[in-house]
């Protein structure tokens, strides 16, 4: 069954959705079954978006279908020069049963810049958040309630033009697809150990390390797996082999005696829009921030003096984590770091209070999505 429906708010291109129904979907049953324990990653909504670019047409044919395979030719561009971005974030179902999401025209910028380090087409704010809002306008039953779950939402973008060549494509697929996600953490949230590579770089000065590319992340996986062997959950790059860049997938924030809290400047790192948050709410409450270089002696002396007490992580799967121990080839640093953790934990449950609305958005970075 095809229906028309049209735009909850005119888009910049002022496109018609086409929604397809998946006349397969999953019923109540099966659906309550799977938000009982959805784990990360390993189930996916009935249905997903798809909207088209050519170089000729611009934005195009926005349609939400049955989730499924997508058929591409072999000789598309992605296979062959990995021009893919994507975006992570989650919607959050309230108390009252409505359904929002987190700052996501910072998701939507953030793929914008993406775009144009890949040489792809930047998708206008208005499609990205309308994205969203087709989607759960079919899929809201799929947004768990239980304590500390979501449904974690995926965009992503992709060259799909047939052809053997080094140029930007002239036709790229832009989809979400969703998936419900568990707790992070079972048990409460507990301090992670850090692996320092010193053999790999995630990326380099003048690299896509800023972009959220798929390439930046299958660069991690061989010093994720170096981590693991030494028992870290976790892996820490360096920038010219000197800086604190970030981890395989999360932001680091140093926190200081004075409370002061410092996050490494790069080039090559992420903005982190869950990192950006939670240092606003830490200068809500008076704290100073610094974003600059910041080199692994910094932290290994600071460390050892007391003048650095503690760390943590933050990225929008696990929210905020302790870091407990980084561990080099020839040194180890160990954070008993109470009151470091103390306020990493402190911080974690204000902002993750605003998401599900048990807390105020002082600061406006909620959106609805359901209405």
């Amino acid at each position: 069954m095809t229906i028309n429906l049209p735009l909850q708010a005119p888009s910049a291109a002022g496109l018609i959705w086409q929604v397809t129904r998946n006349e397969q979907a999953k019923t109540p049953a099966e659906r309550d079954a799977i938000l009982a324990d959805p784990g990360f990653g390993n189930h996916f909504t009935d249905h997903m978006v798809d909207v088209c670019w050519s170089e000729k047409g611009g934005w195009h044919r926005p349609r939400v279908s049955p989730y499924g395979p997508i058929a591409l030719d072999p000789s598309a561009a992605v296979l062959h020069y990995a021009q893919e971005i994507f975006e992570g974030m989650k919607a959050y179902r309230h108390a009252d049963g409505s359904v929002w999401t987190f700052r996501p025209y910072e998701n939507a910028a953030r793929m914008q810049r993406s775009a144009a380090r890949l040489a792809l087409p930047e998708l206008p704010s208005e499609i990205f958040i309308e994205s969203l809002k087709q989607l759960i306008a079919v899929d809201a039953d799929w947004v768990p309630s239980a304590p500390e779950t979501s449904l974690y939402l995926r965009p992503f973008m992709f060259a799909k033009e047939a052809f053997l060549g080094v140029r930007p494509a002239k036709k790229v697929a832009y989809y979400v697809i969703a998936s419900p996600a568990g707790a992070y953490f079972h048990g409460g949230v507990q301090p992670v150990s850090i692996w320092l590579s010193t053999k790999y770089a995630r990326a380099g000065k003048g690299g896509t390390g800023a972009a959220k590319t798929g390439g930046n992340y299958a660069s991690s996986l061989l010093p994720q797996a170096e981590a693991a062997e030494h028992g870290c959950q976790q892996v820490l790059f360096l920038d010219e082999g000197t800086y604190l860049e970030e981890l395989g997938g999360m932001n680091v924030v140093l926190v200081y005696r004075d409370g002061t809290l410092v996050t490494p400047e790069s080039d090559s790192i992420l903005e982190g829009i869950t990192r950006d948050s939670v240092l606003q709410l830490a200068r809500d409450r008076g704290h100073a921030v610094e974003s600059r270089r910041v080199t692994i002696d910094e932290w290994r002396e600071g460390a050892a003096s007391g003048d650095i007490v503690g760390a943590f992580a933050c990225g929008t799967a696990a929210v905020i984590t302790p870091i407990g121990r980084l561990l080099a080839e020839d040194f180890e640093i160990v954070h008993a770091g109470d009151a470091a953790s103390e306020l990493a934990l402190s911080l974690r449950e204000e902002l993750t209070g605003i998401q599900y609305g048990r807390v105020e958005d002082r600061h406006g970075w909620l959106t609805r999505l359901d209405a």
